[in-house]
């Protein structure tokens, strides 16, 4: 499935995008057979309505599209297409009535309503296609779709077709693709080449865990995104119950979104040096798990006292930003889905963030707005180090007491990515119910923002 905009030598209808304010206004301007028209159709140019308005010969001679009230649109990320998804088949252009601060974004959504997750049964895509306005950059926004599109299957797949060795061929298939070298490091080559928190927490599961890196570029300044590849997790010892781990298919959702976000790095040609980090592994129950009460030796050479199983993904985060560090990149980036504590401050929409980097994060604010990928800064509140420092080991990988889950686990991970200009995502990656260019699923959280902040954060 390849997301685009129509050719522009495509017939097209002109497509009106009207707020309920103006509809009155606008329809006074038209002919009688208009008016009527539209009356009688009940169209009242709310949020998503639409009608084929005919001309003389019956023919559809343009449509109208609601765009609601203010208020209305406040409340969808994609307003447009809620339009695009009740729109008959056809080819259409916006004639008028969309923002040009908002016209970028709301052609992102309109070409998501095109994605369907059809690997395993048939589903029903929007087929209103829309040809690319003046004023936009076309094959930007059809590059994000198609990195959005590639999140979104790799965390819809389900385990049994995602594990680790699934993730190394999609990570080598997208480097295939750009020309990009991969290289992995998988069983017990991991303790050979100093990665024995990854080794530990992947070493139950019949997959083997693995180190999964992948290298663009030669010129540029030093970009390294590190994803949580956690194909399932089961809370290891610590077993989850079964309702919790109805998800957990998406627990590599931080390895998604970090290919995602390489996607459309590569596919921009954006002049950097890109390296990409996946700790690969299924958090499973054998007699060769992982125990609390273990205290095991990250590469850094940090103790961690293992307090809980189920807090996994920091663990083999750390090793792979402990690897990431000592190539001092000049921008460091790890996402994950990594605590439910994130979600309980935010809920499931915002993609909470850190970083000691005030300007980065200043940018971040602007360019997410811009591009309809929230994200919302949290603070690495440095008394709560203390909360992770255990007195038997360096560090504790679960705190005791549950309070700020999600800043404790972002401290834990900022003591490996050391003094490195840092930004650390824990995101949710997934949508719960169905919204407007936004299928029910696995969900891109931050890589649009972040890209859209690149050419600020890296000077580039």
């Amino acid at each position: 499935m390849t997301l685009s905009f129509a050719p522009a030598t495509d017939p097209s209808l002109p497509l009106y995008v009207l707020q309920q304010s103006e509809l009155a206004g606008w329809l006074e301007n038209q002919p009688d057979h208009v008016h009527s028209w539209v009356s009688a159709d009940g169209f009242s140019a709310a949020l998503g309505q639409t009608v084929l308005v005919p001309g003389p010969d019956g023919k559809p001679e343009f449509a109208l599209a609601g765009y609601g009230s203010a208020a209305k649109r406040a409340r969808k990320r994609f307003p447009l297409a809620a339009a695009a998804e009740s729109l008959p088949k056809g080819t259409y252009r916006i004639a008028s009535g969309i923002p040009a601060n908002v016209l970028e974004a709301e052609c992102f959504g309109w070409l998501m309503t095109g994605y369907a997750f059809d690997r395993y049964a048939a589903q029903i895509a929007a087929n209103a296609a829309l040809v690319a306005p003046e004023g936009v950059d076309a094959k930007r926004i059809e590059i994000m779709a198609n990195a959005e599109a590639l999140i979104r299957n790799l965390v819809n797949t389900p385990a049994a077709d995602m594990g680790p060795t699934q993730l190394q061929q999609a990570i080598e298939d997208l480097a295939q693709e750009f020309g990009a070298d991969v290289s992995v490091i998988s069983g017990e080559a991991l303790l050979d080449q100093n990665l024995p928190m990854i080794h530990a927490v992947g070493r139950a599961a019949e997959q083997a865990p693995r180190l999964l890196e992948m290298n663009w570029g030669d010129s540029g300044p030093k970009l390294t995104l590190v994803g949580k590849g956690v194909c399932f997790d089961t809370g290891g010892l610590n077993l989850k119950p079964g309702a919790s781990m109805g998800l957990m298919k998406k627990d590599m959702g931080g390895a998604a979104n970090v290919l995602g976000l390489a996607r459309m790095i590569m596919a921009l040609g954006l002049e950097l040096q890109l390296r990409v980090l996946i700790p690969a592994v299924e958090n499973s129950v054998a007699g060769n798990a992982f125990r609390p009460g273990d205290i095991l030796t990250a590469r850094s050479g940090i103790t961690v006292e293992i307090n809980n199983t189920d807090a996994e993904g920091r663990l083999v985060l750390a090793d792979a930003l402990a690897l990431a560090h000592e190539d001092a990149p000049n921008l460091l980036i790890s996402m994950a889905t990594l605590t439910g504590a994130a979600r309980v401050a935010l809920g499931p929409d915002l993609a909470p963030y850190y970083t000691d980097d005030n300007k980065a994060a200043e940018t971040l604010a602007r360019a997410a707005e811009t591009i309809a990928d929230p994200v919302w800064r949290m603070p690495f509140h440095e008394p709560y180090e203390a909360m992770i420092e255990p007195g038997i080991a360096d560090l504790d990988n679960a705190p005791s007491g549950g309070f700020a889950g999600s800043i404790t686990a972002a401290l834990f991970l900022r003591r490996f990515a050391d003094d490195s200009r840092y930004v650390h995502f824990d995101i949710y990656s997934w949508q719960r119910r169905k919204e407007p260019g936004r299928s029910k699923g696995g969900l891109g959280q931050g890589p649009r923002a972040l890209l859209a902040a690149l050419p600020e954060l890296l000077g580039l």
